[in-house]
């Protein structure tokens, strides 16, 4: 078990990755990310359904004083809200790809990891069956299942065999 040092240094590097990650986005990327959050957020849906009830009370009711610039059916706001809708997908758009290209990054941090780990791991049963040749222990150093798991690994071949099982289904 990992003790609690190991732990706070696991989620340091964690949050050291992250942070660089967002400290490496443009001005237009921060600008779209806190958009897409403020889109995101009950206070926006707030807002809009208070703007929405003012537009059509001041366009139907005469209690305001207010001239009625965009009578029933309201075309006025529905082209607004279809020009704010296709700028919001953008955004929303934009912070999905930046989300995208960060997860990638972790798929590609975590093959590594995985790789390395599976080198390091049958260098390790290497060892043991050879100690256990050693320590006259023949159950353990000529057992097959041993055996075949201190062997390398082909990455491609086990690539290819999960692609061949992917596209017969």
């Amino acid at each position: 078990m990992e003790s609690p040092n190991q732990v706070q240094e696991h989620i340091g590097t964690i949050l050291k990755h992250e942070q660089e990650f967002l400290a490496r986005r443009t001005a237009t990327g921060r600008l779209g990310d806190a958009i897409a959050g403020f889109v995101g957020s009950l206070r926006f849906v707030v807002i809009h359904l208070c703007v929405f009830l003012c537009w059509v009370i001041v366009n139907t009711l005469q209690i305001t004083g207010v001239p009625h610039f965009d009578p029933f059916p309201f075309s006025l706001l529905g082209t607004c809200v279809s020009l704010e809708a296709l700028l919001i997908a953008s955004f929303i758009l934009m912070r999905q790809a930046r989300l995208a290209r960060r997860s990638d990054e972790r798929d590609h941090l975590m093959l590594q990891i995985l790789l390395l780990t599976e080198k390091e791991i049958t260098a390790v049963v290497r060892m043991n069956r050879e100690m256990a040749a050693k320590m006259d222990l023949p159950g353990i150093a000529r057992d097959k299942e041993i055996k075949e798991l201190g062997e390398e690994t082909s990455i491609d071949e086990v690539a290819q065999t999960i692609q061949e099982n992917f596209s017969q289904e």
